[in-house]
């Protein structure tokens, strides 16, 4: 394996098995082969071949073309055997339900899973609890209680908690939920969004009132301007990163087992809608690793063709192509590698284990969605990259569905398939009820040694710190490039090392430029038209992040939450340089 000093750093802090005395016990070609031979166990129901299947996932995440979340890396044939990355609990609103949510919630986080709430079903502030005699506090009060647990749970010895907090936008209490993260020091453990619906995005396009619900009687209480409540969550976004935006009808229409359930929350980082009780296994594909490059260096003559689109693969502009066989073949590993996954499964609590095996939902997403654009030598923010992003997502789409029915001949569709869309709209019969995530995939591409998920470049050198860990990185690209375009220099490598960025540095080609923009050179439309693009093609949702510059105003949050609405997003969180939003970011950088 060709691991970097970086991936190795992490490796040995949070993912090798170590013993009592927190010395390492294991090397990562051991690592790989542990979790290889875990996953392919579940051969064993299906007369497959053990032997054989072992060999091919350790292949292919030894190789960095494809890693399963963090859990499965960590966990996988150890005793507490938890995989999963992502979880939903219901919170009914009675003592007891909301603790006992909790006690799920310290189990989930203590196995290395990533907690997600609707507190939408809690009795408002002030109203009336008849068992006592006495007024509720309401979900924001019990919201900190679930922050405060979470605070000294840390998860599986090498991950803190993570957890995502909704409430909809027409509970009553919703105002109160907006701004509690104005102040810096609430729900340090918490991402949270409100749940719009289209009644309030409808109301507030119409400059009109929306009504509020008491979800105790489910009667009307009160009328909000949407207008009011809407420059309330562009205010504390603005100031915090908080609340994003979930917009929860789009959601359930895209919901493929209506007769199961409804979607009330989604996952931390707000990539994966899933109904209570329900689970995933999330896992990603290097993009990186299908491009083949061409023999010579690129030149500045060299432009991209208009159509990505050619005879063998999607060709790029530096007579670099994507290889879509490899690629093909290597989803076709990656889904039986997740749905595998589900059976080896350890769960926490029995409901989630026969709610996961119910839909057998799985994730796969993409990293490296930058380093392959860079080495096609395309623009991340030009219309031919917004182009390529909805191509090469349908093609991981549809070749993961075909992986799914290919699986399903063998070994069943998933058992609510009866009642599903696929069975009722006689679609394809299905091993998985969903198959698509894209995920943050923050230390994952830490590991392989690519661009996460689908964000362009935070910066060309910049230092990070994941928990106790100082990474400091360094783009191999540009450096490379700049020798074989006989530009680069050691003042060049110290200026660009300083400044993070090639803006104002006299000396590098305009096309090089344009290449290499980073996260806050491109601007948040731009942002918001590639999490559209690759959402179009996704069956669960996209974790994207939409930077803005500290100098952004409060109209421009707001507008980006508007375009994000009307591009099909199913979700969006902005963060606007400098704010508290930066902490929770980095905390929640492997939450997946």
């Amino acid at each position: 394996m060709n691991l970097t000093e970086n991936a190795a750093k992490i490796l040995e802090a949070r993912y090798l098995l170590k013993d009592k005395n927190g010395k390492v016990i294991e090397t990562p070609k051991e690592l790989f082969h542990r979790v290889a031979r875990t996953i392919a166990s579940a051969e064993t129901l299906y007369e497959g071949n053990t032997a054989e299947w072992e060999d091919k996932f350790y292949e292919i995440m030894s190789s960095l073309k494809f890693l399963p979340n963090s859990p499965a890396l960590m966990n996988a044939g150890k005793d507490i055997g938890q995989l999963a990355a992502c979880f939903v609990l219901p919170v009914e609103d009675s003592m007891l339900g909301i603790f006992d949510t909790l006690k799920s919630a310290a189990l989930i986080l203590q196995s290395g899973g990533g907690t997600g709430f609707s507190f939408s079903r809690l009795r408002p502030r002030s109203d009336i609890v008849r068992s006592t005699g006495g007024v509720a506090s309401g979900p924001v009060s019990f919201i900190k209680i679930y922050n405060t647990a979470t605070e000294v749970i840390k998860q599986g010895g090498a991950r803190r908690g993570a957890n995502m907090g909704i409430l909809r936008v027409d509970h009553p209490d919703i105002l109160d939920f907006i701004r509690i993260k104005r102040d810096e020091r609430e729900l340090t453990n918490f991402n949270i969004s409100v749940s719009v619906t289209d009644a309030f995005m409808d109301a507030l396009k119409s400059d009109g009132e929306y009504e509020t619900i008491n979800p105790r009687s489910g009667e009307v209480v009160g009328r909000l301007k949407a207008k009011i409540v809407f420059d309330e969550i562009a205010e504390s976004a603005w100031q915090s990163g908080d609340p994003g935006l979930v917009f929860i009808d789009r959601i359930n229409r895209a919901n493929p087992t209506p007769h199961v359930g409804r979607f009330e929350s989604t996952n931390p980082c707000g990539e994966q809608p899933l109904l209570p009780y329900e689970a995933c296994i999330l896992g990603s594909i290097n993009l990186s690793k299908y491009v083949t490059i061409a023999a010579h260096p690129p030149s500045k003559e060299q432009h991209p063709p208009q159509s990505p689109l050619a005879k063998g693969g999607i060709e790029g502009g530096w007579g670099s192509a994507i290889d879509v066989d490899s690629l093909s073949k290597d989803i076709e590993t990656a889904v039986r590698f997740l749905d595998n996954a589900i059976d080896v499964n350890k769960y926490p609590m029995q409901n989630i284990a026969d709610m996961h095996r119910g839909n057998r939902k799985i994730g796969l997403g993409v990293m490296g969605w930058a380093d392959m654009l860079i080495l096609l030598g395309i623009p991340y923010n030009s219309k031919r990259a917004f182009q390529l992003a909805g191509e090469i997502m349908k093609f991981i789409r549809d070749s993961a569905r075909m992986a799914s029915a290919s699986l399903a001949g063998k070994r069943g569709v998933f058992p609510n398939f009866k009642g599903s869309i696929y069975d009722l709209r006689g679609m394809l019969r299905l091993r998985n009820a969903t198959l698509t995530t894209i995920a943050p995939t923050g230390t994952l591409s830490i590991i392989a040694d690519c661009s996460s998920g689908i964000e362009p470049l935070f910066a060309l050198a910049y230092r990070r710190l994941i928990l106790d860990t100082e990474l400091f990185e360094i783009n191999k690209y540009f450096f490379e490039i700049a020798e074989a375009r006989n530009f680069y220099s050691d003042a060049l490598k110290k200026e660009v090392i300083e400044k993070g960025c090639l803006r104002g540095i006299k000396g590098v080609p305009a096309d090089i430029k344009k290449i290499f923009k980073t996260s806050h050179e491109i601007p948040p439309e731009d942002h918001i038209e590639v999490q559209a693009r690759f959402q179009e093609f996704t069956d669960n949702a996209v974790s994207k992040t939409i930077n803005m510059p500290h100098r952004a105003k409060k109209d421009d949050v707001a507008k980006a939450y508007l375009l994000a609405y009307e591009k099909g997003c199913k979700g969006i969180t902005i963060f606007r340089s400098g704010t508290g939003k930066v902490g929770t970011l980095v905390k929640f950088s492997d939450a997946d």
